[in-house]
């Protein structure tokens, strides 16, 4: 498990080195759990976090399905309160991630909700 995590966050480093967030284009940050999904707009000049959403809170508490469509349904509750602070673009940081599966599944949700990048 350990060899795991030091790829992951070699991954993620490598990533995060071209990837800023600014007040114009926030970073959309994703972490994922075993259960559950957490995603977040951050402005990275500020070090302040815009908006974020999870499938731990309560908005989705009676939200059936398996985790890939929970985790579009999350995409799209974070696209909304983005709108909400009016942002429409934002950089996708994938946290070390594969892009399939749960990932892919909160940026098409994300994307549907009106978000570009």
């Amino acid at each position: 498990m350990l060899k795991k995590q030091l790829r992951r966050n070699s991954i993620r480093e490598r990533i995060r080195k071209a990837i800023k967030g600014t007040a114009e284009r926030p970073r959309l940050s994703v972490f994922r759990s075993n259960k559950q999904i957490y995603v977040q707009i951050i402005d990275d000049i500020a070090g302040l976090t815009i908006a974020a959403a999870s499938s731990a809170s309560k908005d989705f508490e009676g939200v059936k399905g398996n985790k890939v469509e929970i985790a579009k349904a999350v995409g799209k509750a974070i696209a909304e309160k983005a709108t909400q602070s009016g942002i429409k673009s934002v950089v996708f940081d994938r946290g070390g991630y594969l892009y399939h599966g749960r990932i892919k599944s909160l940026a098409e949700g994300a994307r549907e909700g009106g978000l570009q990048f």
